[in-house]
């Protein structure tokens, strides 16, 4: 099984748009030694390759296919070697790429709970828009833990997790989230038995995601901030880390001690990383701080082999 990073970066990319942080700033003029990073999504394949389940469409969807040619594999006039897609929620960052994708020759294979399915049907009607172009069929994912698989990318088992989080602004469940409406994904190799845990928005840790983590090889958790009022300080929001759904890397009950209490063997990627987030400059001292503690930090085009 391959995992393919298209993008590590949270909404808004790095560098945002709009933003002159310290870290946008300085990756605009090259005074700090820093990766460009799209929106976060990655791709999985089995072990005969070919075909992929694309996770999470973002609005970079388009540049992080011309820069993944294995997805686009030209066996027909009009191809892809996206056989489907998953998504962990309804947020705008994980989802408006789906309108890029309005071309597809057949209906979207679409798996998403009932809640990111009532995002993307009546806050933002994403799903009924496509309706007029090329269609969806819709995959429900249960939260009962049973696993699925995504037709046409073998070898590949999916499980999909509610965690702590919150819901897109337009969601019907903004007030008063509900289960699913954001989970994590483990996706298992079925030879090798091999599991990642993909969990790019993570508010808190509860106890089955955390044990699902223990027993993964690989783990790919929310690195969107690394401090709790990282927003705050910098005047860019009035809201915490924990707030907006986001568990923040250092501070007591941060990522870093939950990661530091996994198997010597588990291979821990932060990704889903904030443009404010500091370990974006690889000479920063945070960046240094996870080297110290094998903590990797997920960059486009990276590929994991399970």
């Amino acid at each position: 099984m391959k995992i393919r990073v298209l993008g590590s970066a949270a909404g808004g990319g790095f560098p945002q748009w709009n933003c002159n942080c310290r870290n946008c700033a300085g990756v605009r003029d090259g005074t700090a030694r820093a990766r460009a990073r799209t929106q976060s999504s990655i791709a999985v394949t089995g072990g005969s390759g070919g075909c992929w389940a694309l996770v999470n469409a973002s609005p970079d969807i388009l540049a992080q296919l011309r820069a993944n040619p294995v997805l686009q594999p030209g066996r027909a006039p009009r191809d892809t070697a996206i056989a489907g897609i998953v998504l962990v929620d309804g947020q705008i960052d994980h989802t408006a790429g789906l309108y890029m994708l309005r071309e597809s020759t057949r209906p979207w294979p679409i798996w998403c709970t009932d809640s990111a399915y009532a995002d993307l049907t009546r806050g933002n009607p994403i799903l009924q828009v496509l309706s007029h172009y090329c269609g969806v069929d819709r995959r429900r994912i249960d939260l009962d833990g049973e696993r699925f698989t995504v037709e046409g990318v073998a070898g590949v088992e999916w499980q999909a997790l509610p965690v702590a989080g919150k819901p897109a602004p337009y969601s019907p469940n903004r007030a008063v989230p509900v289960p699913g409406d954001n989970v994590a994904l483990i996706i298992t190799d079925a030879v090798t038995g091999k599991a990642a845990c993909y969990a790019p928005g993570l508010g808190a840790m509860e106890e089955p995601v955390w044990r699902a983590m223990q027993s993964a090889a690989c783990v790919l958790v929310d690195g969107t901030f690394w401090t709790d009022d990282e927003m705050i300080r910098l005047g860019f929001s009035h809201r915490r880390a924990r707030d907006i759904g986001h568990l923040p890397q250092s501070g007591p009950g941060g990522m870093l001690e939950w990661l530091e209490q996994l198997p010597a063997g588990t291979r821990k990627i932060l990704i889903h990383v904030n443009n404010t987030n500091p370990i974006l400059d690889e000479d920063s001292s945070e960046r240094a701080e996870l080297t110290r503690r094998g903590i990797e930090v997920a960059w486009d085009g990276m590929e994991l082999v399970l």
